[in-house]
């Protein structure tokens, strides 16, 4: 198992923006697809952002036109551009490693980092 760092989170008011970062230990990042993830209180963990190797993208919906996922393979690292954040986007984000199953969901197959904690509130 690879350990995975974010950081990037805090508190920011409704409208503002914040940079996430989700630093590998290794080069998991390079060879696969990641994912953005994250948990709100009383909530199942949702996929937000996903970018291939190849640097293809998908969004949730709900972050479309807001949120911008890329990566940096010598680094490996995958970064979360926010925009236009809202309330609901407050949670506990979380970046991993996923693998594109028959049923067309993505699946983490590594173990989580501890997160970062983003709270969107006036």
């Amino acid at each position: 198992q690879v350990q995975l760092v974010e950081s990037g989170g805090g508190l920011v008011q409704p409208g503002g923006s914040l940079r996430l970062s989700c630093a590998a230990s290794g080069t998991i990042f390079s060879i696969n697809t990641v994912g953005w993830f994250r948990q709100a209180p009383g909530k199942q963990r949702e996929l937000v952002a996903v970018i291939s190797t190849g640097g293809t993208t998908t969004y949730a919906d709900s972050v479309k036109g807001r949120f911008t996922i890329s990566r940096d393979n010598a680094k490996n690292t995958v970064y979360l551009q926010m925009n236009s954040l809202k309330p609901e986007d407050t949670a506990v984000y979380y970046c991993n490693a996923v693998v594109l199953r028959t049923s067309g969901s993505y699946s983490p197959f590594n173990s989580w980092g501890q997160g970062t904690q983003v709270t969107v509130s006036s």
